[in-house]
């Protein structure tokens, strides 16, 4: 017995002390940054210890606060949407016996699209002067909208556009969920004949609470980092409008050149998004140890 447990240790330890190097040593180097001020002099990172200094500004910083306002919004709402558009798609696509696989494809292409050409398409749809949505509206009579350049329009525009974007990713793991349910539960409630919505509310979605738990966690966890879409189609304006905490990390590392101060609101999201996922894990856990049993 000791000597089987010694030889899986002696197994998985390459393969820990590489995950400990490749993961742990960024965030290693993060925290030690975001402890310290760097100035780049002759091509040398001139580090000094400034110890919570920038903690303290990350919270008084009014732009971070924008992001944290604007994140929480866009991860909330474009999740949300996904999920609803998600199980829905893939509840009607479980039900269909012809042409399942041409579904199937059209519902995924949006996924396999790459960021950047997705940002490009969309900055014309959404284009004041000549954009396909604009024409659409004055077809019908209506006035032109400038969608990304206006604060009131200009986060929900994006949402719109993550949520075509990530609606395919919930709708294949939704999908996976229902085709893996028992069938023999469904053939029961048809002879004791319950309706469609009574097997929706008493059978599918209580078998479906881990997988949908699972899926929002995921989704929210990557929502809260969005960048690509930002950058791309507003980069952050108008205004603060579409300000996101990526963004503004972005902005503090890359354009302004304060890598302590861009460590630091780095660490603070890191701090959140590994709360919100033990929150989370919990959360989940709860479902699936009630459905198992």
């Amino acid at each position: 017995m000791r000597a089987t447990r010694a030889a899986r240790i002696a197994t998985l330890a390459p393969a820990v002390a590489l995950f400990a190097l490749v993961a742990l040593l960024p965030i290693g180097e993060l925290l030690a940054l975001s402890f310290s001020h760097v100035e780049w002099r002759e091509g040398q990172a001139q580090w000094r210890f400034v110890g919570t200094e920038q903690y303290v500004r990350v919270f008084g910083d009014a732009l971070f606060r924008a992001g944290v306002v604007n994140t929480a919004i866009f991860a909330f709402l474009a999740v949300l949407v996904q999920m609803v558009l998600g199980f829905a798609l893939a509840l009607m696509t479980s039900r269909i016996a012809r042409g399942r696989i041409a579904y199937r494809t059209v519902f995924l292409l949006p996924i396999l699209v790459p960021g950047i050409v997705i940002g490009a398409i969309w900055k014309l749809m959404y284009n004041l002067d000549f954009g396909v949505i604009n024409q659409l509206l004055g077809a019908v009579g209506a006035p032109p909208v400038d969608w990304l350049g206006n604060p009131a329009t200009a986060l929900g525009s994006v949402i719109a556009v993550d949520v075509w974007h990530w609606t395919p990713f919930v709708f294949l793991l939704m999908l996976a969920g229902l085709e893996s349910l028992p069938q023999d539960i469904y053939e029961a409630t048809r002879v004791d004949g319950a309706s469609f919505a009574q097997e929706l509310r008493y059978v599918t979605l209580p078998l479906m609470v881990p997988t949908i738990a699972v899926t929002f966690v995921f989704r929210l966890i990557v929502a809260v980092k969005v960048f690509d879409e930002i950058y791309l189609l507003t980069g952050g304006g108008p205004g603060t409008a579409t300000e996101v905490v990526s963004y503004t990390i972005f902005r503090r590392f890359f354009t302004e050149g304060q890598t302590g101060y861009g460590a630091a609101m780095s660490a603070v999201v890191l701090v959140t998004l590994a709360v919100l996922f033990a929150f989370a894990r919990g959360v989940t856990r709860r479902p699936a140890q009630e459905t198992g049993r």
